[in-house]
């Protein structure tokens, strides 16, 4: 049985997602694109042989169109989940569901009205190895009650227009969704703390940042965001427990020591160090689907760390701790 796939977006995230779906993803066939940048669109669907669309709206209606892949930017994210959801078709939606708690509240409430969940979020960190491996020492009980989580988060250089609050609901949100996935508890409030910034930033742009998260059972998380750090993409995590700890850095594989020194690779940048990631993560859609469920990052996780990152922009905004209020968690999440 294949899955009939349409992608909305055919941007660098999209592209990446198509080449994946149509080359490397059994039981997944790409057979429509679309893209408000209609040439863009039309070159990316012409090398999978998709139909191409220049409304994402018009994608989801095509009855060819079994699921729906979201890789658009992030202000569509809300109206075209919704047309999926209107559409009884399942959707798989690149980070964040939605830029806003209430845009979130308004697709738990479309999605809740179904007899089962439609809706998956891309946090594609909880589909690497690593992070797996972390959370399996944790849930066996290898280091003891969580403590303290320490998150390193490195971009080497940031694209034009990338601005201070980006850096929390564009990078660190990953961060959020891994603190609630890994520890099994919400965040109840945010502070960020504002060290000077890099020279080598932007001007205006408040980098590096730490987030410093408290969660609903009192373990406390900090978030280092440096995406400017120059070197490289480097993501580092360690887990302080009451007996032990875990700890997972920047990449899989061997650090070479020889003649008083070591080294070994850095990767450039997020698709190469999750690149294995992203393609488990589609091939887990793709089978839950055909086998009539989604089991992945739900819109619950996307809607809950929205509410944390937007309370982490105010507190960036106004040098202050927030708080971070949530709705009783509908049973379909449970």
């Amino acid at each position: 049985m294949t899955l009939r796939i349409g992608v909305v977006g055919t941007g660098m995230m999209g592209q990446d997602h198509v080449r994946r779906l149509a080359t490397s993803v059994p039981n997944a066939e790409v057979v429509a694109v679309s893209d408000v940048n209609l040439e863009q669109a039309k070159r990316v669907g012409e090398g999978v042989g998709a139909r191409v669309f220049s409304d994402g709206h018009d994608l989801i209606g095509d009855d060819q169109v079994q699921a729906v892949l979201i890789a658009s930017p992030g202000f569509t994210h809300e109206e075209f989940t919704l047309a999926c959801l209107a559409a009884d078709k399942p959707v798989l939606c690149e980070k964040p569901l939605a830029p806003t708690i209430d845009a979130c509240l308004r697709v738990l409430e479309a999605e809740t009205a179904k007899p089962r969940r439609q809706v998956q979020v891309g946090f594609m960190r909880r589909y690497d190895d690593g992070f797996r491996a972390m959370k399996e020492a944790l849930e066996a009980g290898q280091v003891g009650r969580p403590l303290l989580l320490h998150c390193r988060h490195r971009n080497a250089a940031t694209p034009p227009g990338f601005t201070s609050d980006l850096m929390i609901t564009d990078s660190v949100v990953h961060d959020i969704d891994v603190t609630r996935w890994l520890l099994g508890q919400e965040v109840v409030a945010a502070n960020v703390l504002k060290p000077r910034p890099s020279s080598k930033a932007p001007e205006g742009l408040q980098d590096p940042q730490l987030v410093l998260l408290e969660t609903a059972e009192g373990a406390l998380v900090d978030v280092e965001s440096f995406v400017n750090c120059q070197y490289g993409y480097d993501i580092r995590y360690e887990l302080v427990g009451e007996t032990g700890t875990v700890s997972l850095g920047e990449l899989a594989g061997v650090q070479v020591r020889q003649q008083e020194r070591y080294q070994g690779r850095i990767p450039t940048d997020w698709r190469e160090r999750f690149g294995a990631a992203y393609q488990r993560e589609l091939q887990e859609w793709v089978t839950g689907v055909l086998q009539g469920q989604v089991s992945g990052p739900s819109a619950w996780d996307g809607y809950a760390t929205t509410a944390v990152a937007e309370a982490a922009v105010e507190s960036l905004n106004e040098d202050r701790r927030t708080t971070v209020e949530l709705v009783d968690r509908p049973a379909l999440y449970a």
